[in-house]
């Protein structure tokens, strides 16, 4: 369920984090995409990129994020921590965030505006249907887009694409 509330300095810091790590992946080969795991006291926790580009797939930050607090943090802990992330989760990562019971989840740029973007620019699709967090997590709060950030996260996406 999205939260209509705007974003603070503070969730924008967070996000600006992500992007840096997101250009950070892109400079190595890797889509743009990262990632933070923040906890109750607003501590980052855990923090990492895109890492498809040996082959798995899978490989997305929030998807480490999600087995990192599985394995590093009480139920209690997970229920409390926010995701900050470049780009709205996958259907895979909304899955294992719910799954180990993180709570809220905030994203620069959504899955709408990555699959016009992409459409845009004549890009096939995945092979796995762009939905929204609520629609593969709906017990989920989200928080954005971050207007802020847009052009930005475009931009990432474009010299991915040579676009």
């Amino acid at each position: 369920m999205t939260d209509s509330r705007t974003l603070s300095a503070v969730d924008l810091a967070h996000l600006r984090r992500c992007v840096d790590l997101a250009r950070e992946a892109l400079d190595n080969g890797d889509e743009p995409f990262g990632s933070i795991l923040v906890d109750a006291a607003g501590a980052e926790r855990f923090a990492d990129r895109n890492r498809v580009k040996g082959g798995d797939r899978t490989l997305h930050p929030e998807f480490e994020i999600a087995r990192w607090a599985a394995n590093n943090m009480t139920p209690e802990e997970r229920a409390g921590s926010t995701v900050y992330t470049s780009g709205e989760h996958c259907p895979m990562c909304s899955a294992a965030h719910a799954w180990v019971g993180l709570a809220d989840i905030v994203y620069a740029s959504s899955t709408e505006q990555l699959t016009a973007w992409l459409a845009g620019w004549g890009v096939p699709a995945d092979p796995v249907a762009p939905l929204p967090v609520e629609a593969v997590a709906p017990g989920i709060v989200t928080r954005g887009p971050a207007p802020e950030l847009a052009d930005e996260v475009r931009a990432l996406h474009a010299r991915l694409h040579g676009r």
